[in-house]
C-alpha cells in the first residue's frame, strides 16, 4: 500500500497551526517570533497566539499552555476507560487535536526522567490500549456498510483517514473477489 496514504503529517500541520490560549509567565516586551509579534505581555495575561509560537515561549520561559488545554494522565484515563466501554461498533467521540496532544504528552514525560519513568510507562499503556481499541473498531466499521455521519463524527481527522484508505482497499478486494468479466480462466 501507498505509505503517502496514510501520512498524517498534514494534521500535524494544522494543528501547529492551531490558534491556542497561553498564560504570560512574566512581564515581558514585545517580541518577535519567526514573522510574529508577541505582546507586550503583562504577568498573568492571557493571550492567544499559533501554536508553533506559543511552544517556543513555552520553552523561553516567557508564557505557559493553560492546564485545561493540555492532556494530562487524569484525562488520558478517562478517554481509555471511556473508549473500553463502547461497543466493538462505536468509537467514543476524541478531540480533534487527541494525537497530537498525546504525542506531546508522551514526549514531555519521556524527556522528564526520574517519576515521570513511570507516569511514562502508564500513558504509554493507555496511548497503546486507546489507539489499539479504536484501530480493531476502524477496521471492522471499513468492511461494513457505509457508516452514518454520527459514528464517522466520532473519529478523528487520521481515523476518518484510515478509515477512507481501508474501506476503499475492502471495496477493492470485494470487487476483484466477485469479477465476473470475460477473460477469467
Amino acid at each position: 500500500m501507498n505509505e503517502k496514504l496514510l501520512d498524517i503529517d498534514f494534521f500535524e500541520f494544522d494543528f501547529e497551526n492551531s490558534v491556542v490560549k497561553m498564560v504570560c509567565t512574566s512581564p515581558c516586551p514585545e517580541i518577535q517570533v519567526a514573522d510574529r509579534t508577541v505582546g507586550p505581555l503583562k504577568g498573568g495575561m492571557e493571550f492567544e497566539t499559533y501554536y508553533w509560537v506559543a511552544d517556543e515561549l513555552a520553552k523561553a520561559g516567557i508564557a505557559r499552555f493553560r492546564d485545561e488545554d493540555l492532556l494530562n494522565l487524569k484525562e488520558l484515563h478517562k478517554y481509555c476507560w471511556r473508549e473500553s466501554i463502547q461497543s466493538a461498533r462505536r468509537v467514543s467521540s476524541l478531540p480533534t487535536d487527541f494525537y497530537p496532544r498525546l504525542r506531546r504528552l508522551l514526549f514531555s514525560l519521556k524527556g522528564s526522567g526520574g517519576d515521570s519513568a513511570a507516569d511514562y510507562d502508564k500513558a504509554l499503556r493507555m496511548a497503546q490500549d486507546i489507539v489499539n481499541c479504536r484501530l480493531r473498531k476502524i477496521v471492522s466499521l471499513a468492511s461494513a456498510p457505509p457508516l452514518t455521519d454520527e459514528v464517522l463524527g466520532n473519529m478523528t481527522g487520521e481515523e476518518r483517514l484510515l478509515y477512507n484508505v481501508l474501506r476503499g482497499a475492502v471495496q477493492q478486494w470485494r470487487s476483484n473477489i466477485f469479477k465476473t468479466e470475460a477473460g477469467l480462466k
